[in-house]
């Protein structure tokens, strides 16, 4: 789908919020994009390859990635970009009230399906000399705890260990990084103001961000991600925090 020379781009949980806004932006410098999540956004755009897939159902995961459709894509990409942005906040609550099935959906979406995803490109991509860029999208919720959300904040923390150790590698051609983005006007922060403070205690933190006009845009964002992940300070730190970059 892409030219010898050219960059293309995989991004995962792209529907909606910060995801969409990725994608937009990509296909608006450009860029051919293979977006992955359940369901298509819908309408049409050049350059750009849905595919209907559940990244929480892990056989569902690898039938895909044998299929050949990802070789095909990042067959004529000299840099390849994965942004890892799909996850899910829930179970929220004490440990008690978690389902345990729910748990695990969480832990292959939020942490399985990226480092698969990872390292399935890493297989195709850098054998042929091309280069691949990987952006987690992480959270503050990995480097501070909340009551409430231990699996969250668990499978965040993990795509920043999951970082620096890929970085502690020194693969060629390879790049890294695990980014929290800020607190994102999205979907996800509708769903925390709507959580039961019993399973939330700081579920009013949140609630004040938004009436302060503190969340921030999604589009904003996407432009801030991309400019690090397509820059040269990319990788250079394998667990960054936007808001510090300036």
């Amino acid at each position: 789908m892409g030219e010898v020379g050219n960059a293309c781009a995989i991004v995962t949980g792209h529907s909606r919020g910060l995801g969409a806004a990725l994608v937009d932006s990509l296909l608006g410098q450009g860029l051919p994009v293979l977006a992955l999540a359940r369901h298509a956004r819908g309408g049409a755009a050049a350059r750009l390859r849905e595919v209907a897939l559940d990244l929480a159902d892990a056989a569902a995961l690898q039938r895909w990635l044998a299929a050949g459709e990802l070789d095909a894509f990042v067959s004529g990409c000299a840099r390849v970009l994965l942004i890892n942005n799909a996850g899910t906040l829930g179970p929220v609550g004490p440990l008690s009230r978690q389902d345990p099935a729910q748990v695990g959906a969480a832990i292959a979406l939020n942490v399985a399906a990226p480092l698969q995803l990872s390292a399935a490109l890493a297989a195709r991509v850098l054998p042929r000399g091309a280069e691949l860029r990987v952006l987690h999208v992480s959270s503050g919720a990995a480097r501070n705890a909340y009551a409430g959300w231990s699996v969250y904040c668990a499978s965040k923390a993990a795509l920043d260990q999951h970082a620096r150790a890929a970085t502690l590698d020194g693969v060629a051609g390879m790049r890294i990084a695990s980014v929290a983005p800020g607190v994102i006007d999205t979907a996800m922060q509708a769903q925390i103001r709507a959580t039961d403070a019993a399973d939330f205690p700081q579920r009013e933190r949140f609630e004040a961000l938004r009436e302060r006009g503190q969340l921030l845009a999604p589009t904003d964002v996407a432009t801030r991600l991309l400019s690090y992940l397509q820059g040269d300070a990319f990788g250079a730190q394998p667990v960054v925090d936007l808001r510090d970059l300036g």
